[in-house]
């Protein structure tokens, strides 16, 4: 986190205070209700560049429906490089193609796509796309995701 702060142009103290007060992170209004929908239907992972222990108190804080939670620490790698999405998708037992990423940053929809997922892009902040990757779903929120993840009945 520090390396990203001081590349982003922030104070790399900056990562020790999010540290501190990561137990005080609150997921988005609409993520308990959508995650619980989709845990209902289909298995959830979650893929991170936290450390383990932040990945897990992350996954915990929005309801603790992942069946897997993948960390840079376990992947030996930080996204947008394949290898966490890949170690996602060998833990859930699933295709690429039959997987929808959910992207909350503009790395994930280039790192997810090359790991040949489709992608829902939460871009809450209306941010730029990066390297040109256009995600197949790009919403402001998470409401929609259900809608699009559930497969027909």
């Amino acid at each position: 986190m520090r390396e990203a702060a001081v590349d982003a142009g922030l104070p790399g103290d900056l990562a020790d205070r999010l540290e501190r007060r990561w137990g005080e992170l609150q997921p988005w209004p609409e993520a308990a209700g959508v995650l619980a929908r989709l845990a209902a239907h289909i298995p959830l992972a979650v893929a991170t560049n936290c450390s383990e222990r932040l990945g897990r108190a992350a996954a915990a804080r929005a309801g603790d429906r992942f069946a897997v939670v993948i960390t840079a620490e376990t992947a030996g790698f930080y996204k947008p490089r394949p290898e966490p999405y890949l170690a996602a998708l060998r833990a859930l037992g699933t295709r690429p193609e039959r997987t929808l990423f959910v992207a909350g940053s503009a790395s994930d929809v280039p790192g997810a796509q090359g790991a040949g997922m489709p992608v829902y892009w939460h871009n809450r902040m209306h941010l730029p796309a990066r390297d040109g990757a256009r995600a197949e779903h790009c919403e402001p929120s998470l409401h929609r995701l259900a809608d699009i993840a559930i497969p027909p009945a």
